[in-house]
C-alpha cells in the first residue's frame, strides 16, 4: 500500500511540473485571483461558475464566462475574474466570477 501512495505522489508530481510554462497553478499549493476581463461600469449581479481537475487527468465542470453569466442571471457583464486552488495538484478548482446587470 505504501508504495502504490509513493507511486501516485510522484506521478501527480510529475505532471505539476511538466506542464507548460502558461499555466499558474503552482506545484505544491496555489490560492490566486487574476482578472479576465475589465470594462466601464459595475454591475448589482454576481455570478460564478467552477469546473474541477483531479490529479490533472480528469477535468470536470463549466466554469466558462458564459456559464457564470447564466448562474447569475446576467446579460451585460461589466467585469470577470479567475480564482485558481490547488493543494499538491491532486484537486484544482478553478471558478469564473463575472459582474454585470
Amino acid at each position: 500500500m505504501k508504495k502504490v501512495i509513493v507511486s501516485v505522489a510522484l506521478a501527480a508530481a510529475a505532471i505539476a511540473l511538466s506542464s507548460c510554462g502558461a499555466n499558474r497553478v503552482g506545484a505544491l499549493y496555489t490560492d490566486i485571483t487574476a482578472p479576465v476581463a475589465a470594462g466601464s461600469g459595475s454591475g448589482a449581479k454576481v455570478g460564478t461558475a467552477t469546473s474541477t481537475t483531479y490529479l490533472g487527468l480528469v477535468a470536470l465542470g463549466d466554469a466558462s464566462i458564459e456559464a457564470a453569466k447564466r448562474n447569475g442571471g446576467i446579460s451585460s457583464v461589466s467585469s470577470a475574474s479567475e480564482e485558481i486552488k490547488s493543494v499538491l495538484g491532486i484537486i484544482t478548482t478553478y471558478t469564473t466570477t463575472v459582474r454585470g446587470n
